[in-house]
C-alpha cells in the first residue's frame, strides 16, 4: 500500500514537471542560447528519471535518460539547442506523459518511442558532423597556445568527501541510500572509503568530478532514508601540491552592464532564484568602480569564461582577500536562499482535489447554518447571544475566504498548453504565429480554470485559422510575416477579465450580415449595430469559413463556447476591425461556490441576482408601466432607453403588482436590462446549490441557495434573461 502511495505521488509530481518542461522547451525554441532554460530542462528530466527509477518506473527512467543525455551535451556545448531538438523533445515529453497514463490505462506506443529515439540519434549525429566540419575549419586558423595554467584549470577535477550518517529518526534504509551511489558515479569517479551503518558512523564516500558542490548535493535531494548528508570539498586533484591563492567561485555569465545584477539558478526547489554576482558585491563594498567591472566582463569573454574574481585579482584591480571576502558573502547569500527554498518546499503539501471540494461544501453548509443562527438570534433581545452570533459570523466569513483562497490557482498554470497549441497548429497551417501572455499570476477558482480550458482552446484555434493570415499575405498588406496572438488575464473588481487578441484580418460586419441573412438569423431589413452584428457569430450554426478544414468551418463551435462561458456565469464580448484584428473579452466570477448576491422578493418568492452584474436599483411606478404598455416594455433612464422584464410575469407568480415596484438594472455584454421585482431586500452571501437534472433546462434559473430561515431562493440566470429581453425588444 505504501508503494502504491509513493507511485501515485511520483506520478503527480511528474505531471507537474512535464508541464514545466513543456513551457521551458517552448521558451528555449524562441531563445536557444538561454542556458538557464537548458539547465531547467535538464533538471526536470533528471528528476523524472531519478524518481522514476526509485519508484519502479524503469521504462520511464530509461527513456528519459536518453533525452537527458542530449541536454547534458547541450549544457556542455557539444551540440546546440535548435528548433529541431525542441520539437523532438516536445514529442519526448508527450511520450513520457503517455507512459505515465499507460500505467493505469493500457500499453505504450513503442513504435512512437523508437521513432523519437531514432530522431534524437540522427540529430546528435548531424550535429556532431557539423561540429567536426567547424573544427576542421578552425584548425586551419593558427591560434595562440594556451598556457599550462588555463589547461590545468579546464581539466582539473574537484574532490568531495561525502558523509551519510543516521539521523536518529528511524531505521536507515540501506538499500535506498545505495541506489543513489550509481547517480554519484555518473558525475565522476566514486569510491566508498568506509561503511559502518550498524555503529552509527554511516558511509564515507570520495568523489572526483568536474561539477560543483551544489550538483553533488542535488543528487540527494529526493533521498528519504533517515540519514543526514554532508558534502565537503577537498580541493583540486591536479593542484594538490600548491594551495590556490584565490577561491574560485562558480563562473559568472558574461554581461555588458550591471543592470542585470543577479545570476539566475533554475532547477528544483533546492536552488535559489537569485544570487548576487561577485562584481556586484565588490562594487557595493567599495573595492571597485562599475567601470572596472565592465572592463573585466569584456575581458572575461576572451578568457574562456574564467571566473571574474580571478581575472580582477590577476590584473591587480583588487586584492585576493577582497575577492575571497566577496565570494564568501555570495556563498552565505546562496546558502540562505537554499534554506529558504527548502523550508518553503517542506511547508507545502499536496491535497487531493475531491477532499478540497468536500471541504468547500462543508464550509458552504456552515455559512448557511451561521445565517440561520443569526436570524434566530436577531428575533431575540439577548445581548450575549447577539455577541456570540456576531463572533460566529466573523469566524465563518474568515473560514469561507480562507477555504476559497485554497482553491484559487494562477491561471498561468494552463498557459503552457496554449503555447504548444499555437506552435503546433500554426506549423500545420503554414503560418508564423507567436503567443504573448500576461497576467499569468491572476488567480481563479480551480474549477473555473478546468472548465475554461476547452472554450479558450477553441477561441485560440479560431484566431489561428480565421484570424492570422499567411506570411506572404501579411507582407503584402505591410504587416510583419509573423502574427501575434495575445492572451491576457487581470482582476477587475470581483471578476477576472481574459482577453484574446490577434493582429489578423479581423471580421467584416457586411460579411456577417450576409451570412446572418442566408441562415435566417436576421431579416434583410433588420437594423443592427456593428456590435450586434458581431454577436451573430455566437449563434448556432453560424460560420464565415469558406471551406471546411480539420480546424474549423463546420458551423459548430462559437455557440458552444458561448454556452460554456454562460455555464460559468460569465460573459463574452467581441470587438473586431477589418485589417487590424479581433479582440474577445471574457468576464468570469472568481469562484463558482459562493457569490455575493442581491436578494429580491416577488410576492412570497425570493430570488438572488449576482451582485457583480447589478449596476443600480430604481423605482418603477404604475404610470411608467402604463406608458410602456402600448408597446414594448422600456424605461427611460437618464436619456437612455432600457428594456425590462417582469419576474412576476416570467415565472407566473400569482398576486397583484404593488403600486411602486423596483427595477434592478443589470449590465451584461454591453447591454443594460432591467429586472422588475416587488422589493429589493439587500446583499446576501449566496452558497450556490445545484437544482439537479430535472431543472437544468429551466430558462432564467441557474441555481438555488438556502436562506437563513431554511427556505430556498432561486438564483437568476441574468445573461439568459438579458438575451431574451434584447431579442424581444428588436
Amino acid at each position: 500500500m505504501s508503494d502504491d502511495l509513493n507511485r501515485q505521488i511520483f506520478k503527480e509530481e511528474a505531471y507537474d514537471l512535464l508541464r514545466e518542461l513543456e513551457g521551458a522547451l517552448l521558451e528555449l525554441e524562441e531563445t536557444p542560447d538561454d542556458m538557464d532554460l537548458v539547465n531547467q530542462i535538464f533538471r526536470a528530466l533528471h528528476t523524472i528519471k531519478g524518481s522514476g527509477s526509485m519508484f519502479g518506473f524503469d521504462d520511464i527512467a530509461g527513456f528519459t535518460h536518453e533525452v537527458e543525455t542530449i541536454f547534458d551535451m547541450v549544457r556542455n556545448g557539444d551540440i546546440e539547442a535548435t528548433s529541431v531538438l525542441c520539437g523532438l523533445s516536445l514529442q519526448s515529453r508527450d511520450h513520457i506523459r503517455s507512459m505515465l497514463d499507460a500505467d493505469d490505462e493500457g500499453p505504450v506506443d513503442t513504435e512512437n518511442m523508437e521513432a523519437i529515439l531514432q530522431g534524437l540519434k540522427d540529430f546528435v549525429a548531424s550535429s556532431s558532423d557539423e561540429a567536426v566540419e567547424e573544427s576542421e575549419e578552425a584548425e586551419s586558423v593558427p591560434e595562440e597556445p594556451e598556457t599550462d595554467e588555463s589547461e590545468d584549470e579546464s581539466h582539473s577535477l574537484k574532490k568531495f568527501t561525502i558523509l551519510l550518517k543516521p539521523d536518529g529518526e528511524g531505521e536507515v534504509d540501506v538499500e535506498s541510500v545505495e541506489t543513489f551511489f550509481e547517480e554519484l558515479d555518473r558525475l565522476g569517479e566514486l569510491s566508498v572509503k568506509s561503511k559502518h551503518v550498524d555503529t552509527g558512523a554511516g558511509w564515507e564516500l570520495l568523489l572526483a568530478t568536474e561539477v560543483d558542490k551544489d550538483n553533488v548535493e542535488d543528487v540527494f535531494f529526493f533521498l528519504n532514508a533517515n540519514v543526514s548528508v554532508e558534502v565537503s570539498e577537498s580541493g583540486s586533484i591536479l593542484s594538490e601540491e600548491k594551495e590556490p591563492e584565490i577561491v574560485v567561485s562558480p563562473p559568472v555569465p558574461p554581461a555588458s552592464s550591471l543592470a542585470s545584477n543577479t545570476v539566475s539558478f533554475t532547477g528544483d526547489d533546492s536552488e535559489p532564484d537569485a544570487v548576487p554576482k561577485i562584481g556586484e558585491i565588490l562594487v557595493e563594498n567599495g573595492d571597485l568602480s562599475q567601470e572596472d567591472i565592465h572592463a573585466a566582463l569584456e575581458k572575461q569573454k576572451t578568457k574562456n569564461d574564467r571566473p571574474l574574481g580571478q581575472i580582477l585579482a590577476e590584473e591587480g584591480k583588487v586584492s585576493k582577500a577582497a575577492v575571497n571576502k566577496a565570494i564568501k558573502r555570495q556563498g552565505e547569500v546562496k546558502e540562505r536562499e537554499v534554506h529558504k527554498k527548502r523550508q518553503e518546499a517542506m511547508s507545502s503539501i499536496r491535497v487531493a482535489a475531491d477532499k478540497l471540494d468536500y471541504l468547500v461544501d462543508l464550509v458552504g453548509e456552515l455559512v448557511i447554518v451561521q445565517a440561520q443562527i443569526s436570524q434566530v438570534i436577531s428575533e431575540r433581545s439577548d445581548p450575549t447571544l447577539t455577541l456570540l452570533a456576531e463572533e460566529l459570523e466573523r469566524l465563518s466569513d474568515e473560514l469561507r475566504d480562507s477555504t476559497l483562497g485554497i482553491r484559487m490557482l494562477p491561471i498561468g498554470t494552463s498557459f503552457s498548453k496554449f503555447r504548444r497549441l499555437v506552435r503546433d497548429l500554426s506549423a500545420d497551417l503554414g503560418k508564423q504565429i507567436g503567443l504573448s501572455t500576461s497576467g499569468a499570476e491572476t488567480e481563479l477558482d480551480k474549477t473555473v480554470i478546468e472548465r475554461l480550458g476547452d472554450p479558450l482552446v477553441h477561441l485560440l484555434r479560431n484566431s489561428i485559422d480565421h484570424g492570422i493570415e499567411l506570411p506572404d499575405v501579411r507582407e503584402a498588406q505591410g504587416k510583419p510575416p509573423q502574427g501575434t496572438i495575445t492572451l491576457a488575464a487581470e482582476h477587475s473588481g470581483g471578476e477576472v477579465l481574459i482577453r484574446i487578441t490577434d493582429d489578423g484580418k479581423g471580421m467584416s460586419s457586411d460579411m456577417i450580415r450576409k451570412k446572418g441573412i442566408e441562415r435566417g438569423l436576421i431579416s434583410k431589413d433588420a437594423e443592427l449595430t456593428e456590435k450586434e452584428l458581431l454577436k451573430l457569430i455566437f449563434e448556432p450554426g453560424f460560420s464565415t469559413a469558406q471551406e471546411v478544414t480539420n480546424v474549423s468551418g463546420r458551423g459548430v463551435g462559437m455557440d458552444v463556447v458561448k454556452r460554456a462561458i454562460d455555464s460559468l456565469r460569465g460573459t463574452i464580448d467581441i470587438d473586431s476591425k477589418p485589417g487590424i484584428g479581433t479582440s474577445l473579452i471574457i468576464r468570469l466570477p472568481l469562484t463558482l461556490a459562493i457569490i455575493d448576491g442581491l436578494q429580491v422578493q416577488v410576492e412570497n418568492e425570493f430570488y438572488v441576482i449576482p451582485l457583480s452584474l447589478v449596476e443600480e436599483c430604481v423605482e418603477l411606478t404604475r404610470a411608467q408601466v402604463e406608458e410602456s404598455d402600448s408597446g414594448q416594455r422600456i424605461l427611460h433612464l437618464r436619456g437612455e432607453i432600457v428594456p425590462y422584464i417582469h419576474i412576476r410575469d416570467w415565472f407566473d407568480v400569482e398576486g397583484d403588482n404593488p403600486p411602486i415596484e423596483q427595477i434592478v438594472i443589470t449590465g451584461v455584454e454591453g447591454s443594460r436590462v432591467g429586472i422588475v421585482v416587488d422589493t429589493v431586500i439587500g446583499e446576501h452571501q449566496t452558497v450556490i446549490k445545484s437544482l439537479g437534472r430535472v431543472y437544468k433546462d429551466v430558462e432564467g434559473i441557474s441555481g438555488a441557495t438556502i436562506k437563513g430561515d431554511g427556505s430556498i431562493a432561486l438564483i437568476l440566470d441574468v445573461p439568459g434573461l438579458v438575451r431574451r429581453v434584447v431579442a424581444e425588444s428588436k
